[in-house]
C-alpha cells in the first residue's frame, strides 16, 4: 500500500492507494485543514487511525510521498505558508515507514498527468498531436506552479523537474497590464512576479487593480457577495457568466496574462509534447479559456509563433493529479531501490 500527499498551504490531502491490473487504485482519501495540527506527522497519523490502528496501517504501507509547495533539497523542506520543517528521514523514523520521499508539488503534478486518462483532460488546442518531446505545466491555484517536463527518448517517459518560475518577473505587454504592473509595484513595494497576476492572489489583485485604479464600478450586489463570499469563486462565476462587466474584465486580463506565460514556458522549453494548465482555476473557467483571449496571448509571441501554433494545450481536469503523481513517484523509486514493483506484482 502507498501513501500519499498533497501538502498546500491551507490544507494537507491524504490518499491511500493499491496497485491493480497495473493501475493505480484509490482505497481511501481525506482532506485535513492544515493550520488545526502542529506537525505534518500529526496529520498522517489522524489519517491513518481512522483505517484502524495507526500500527496496523503503517505496516502496510510501503513507501508514501508527499507533495509540498517549495524547493526540496535533499530530502528537506521548509514551507512558505505553513510554520512547518519537513525531513524525510525523520519522517520515516517518526511514521515508521521505511520509504518516505518528499517532492515538489509541480513535480507531483507532473508524475500525474502520465497516470491520468483521456476523460480527466480537456484539450484546449489540438496542436500536432503526433509529436513527442517536453512539456510544460503551468499551475494556477493558490499561488503559480510551473515544471517541466523532459522527454527521455530512451525511457520513452517524461521526467518532471521542479521549478520556482511562477516567481519569476511579470512581463507586461499592453497598456493595462503595464498600469497593473506599476499599481501592484506600488502596492507590494517592489518585486512583482507572475504569481502576483496569474493565481488566486493574482485575480484578487486584478479585480481591485480595475476597481479602484481604473474606476469601474463595483454594483452594490457585486460587493456584498465579495464582502461575504470566497472572493475568487465570486469573480470567477461572474466573470464566466457575464452578469458583471468589472468581474468579466478581470477574467480576461487574468486570462491574457496566463495565456502569455504558457506561451513563454511553451518557447522556452520547446514544448512540442504540449502545455498543460494544472491548479483548480482553469478547469473552472474553461468557457473563458476557450473564447480566443488565452490563445491569442498564448500565440503573440512575433517570428515564433508558428512554433506554438503547432504545441497542443490541455487543461487538467482531474483534481487528485498531485495526489496520483506522489503515489507513483512512490511506488517508481521504491521498486528502484528495492528490486521489487508493486505495478508487477499487480499483474501478476
Amino acid at each position: 500500500m502507498i501513501l500519499a500527499g498533497d501538502v498546500g498551504g491551507t490544507k494537507v490531502d491524504l490518499a491511500l492507494y493499491n496497485f491493480q491490473g497495473g493501475k493505480l487504485s484509490l482505497e481511501r482519501q481525506q482532506k485535513y485543514p492544515a493550520n488545526e495540527f502542529p506537525t505534518l506527522q500529526d496529520v498522517v497519523k489522524a489519517f491513518l487511525a481512522t483505517e484502524g490502528t495507526v500500527e496496523k496501517v503503517e505496516h502496510e504501507v510501503v513507501a508514501a510521498c508527499f507533495g509540498c509547495p517549495g524547493p526540496v533539497k535533499d530530502g528537506h523542506l521548509k514551507l512558505t505558508n505553513l510554520p512547518w520543517e519537513l525531513d524525510s528521514r525523520d519522517l520515516s523514523k517518526i511514521l515508521d515507514i521505511e520509504h518516505i520521499f518528499l517532492i515538489n508539488d509541480l513535480e507531483a503534478n507532473g508524475y500525474g498527468i502520465a497516470e491520468l486518462g483521456p476523460e480527466q483532460i480537456f484539450e484546449l488546442e489540438p496542436g500536432d498531436k503526433s509529436a513527442l518531446g517536453h512539456r510544460a505545466l503551468v499551475s494556477a491555484g493558490t499561488g503559480l506552479g510551473e515544471a517541466l517536463l523532459i522527454w527521455n527518448s530512451q525511457a520513452q517517459r517524461h521526467l518532471p523537474l521542479a521549478s520556482e518560475g511562477g516567481h519569476a518577473d511579470y512581463a507586461a505587454r499592453t497598456p493595462d497590464e503595464i498600469e497593473l504592473l506599476e499599481w501592484l509595484t506600488q502596492k507590494l513595494g517592489g518585486h512583482v512576479s507572475y504569481e502576483r497576476v496569474v493565481s488566486g492572489i493574482g485575480l484578487k489583485n486584478i479585480y481591485e487593480f480595475l476597481r479602484d485604479h481604473k474606476g469601474m464600478e463595483e454594483p452594490s450586489w457585486l460587493r456584498e457577495r465579495i464582502e461575504t463570499e470566497d472572493q475568487n469563486f465570486v469573480i470567477g462565476t461572474t466573470g464566466e457568466d457575464g452578469s458583471s462587466e468589472l468581474t468579466a474584465r478581470a477574467l480576461d486580463m487574468f486570462t491574457s496574462a496566463y495565456g502569455a506565460e504558457c506561451g513563454n514556458m511553451g518557447l522556452k522549453l520547446l514544448a512540442s509534447g504540449g502545455v498543460y494548465l494544472g491548479g483548480g482555476i482553469a478547469p473552472k473557467i474553461l468557457k473563458t479559456l476557450q473564447n480566443g483571449t488565452f490563445q491569442k496571448a498564448f500565440l503573440d509571441k512575433g517570428r515564433l509563433s508558428p512554433v506554438l501554433e503547432r504545441m497542443p494545450v490541455r487543461v487538467i481536469l482531474e483534481e487528485q493529479c498531485a495526489l496520483i503523481g506522489a503515489a507513483a513517484y512512490a511506488e517508481a523509486r521504491t521498486s528502484e531501490m528495492t528490486g521489487h514493483s508493486e505495478r508487477a506484482a499487480s499483474k501478476a
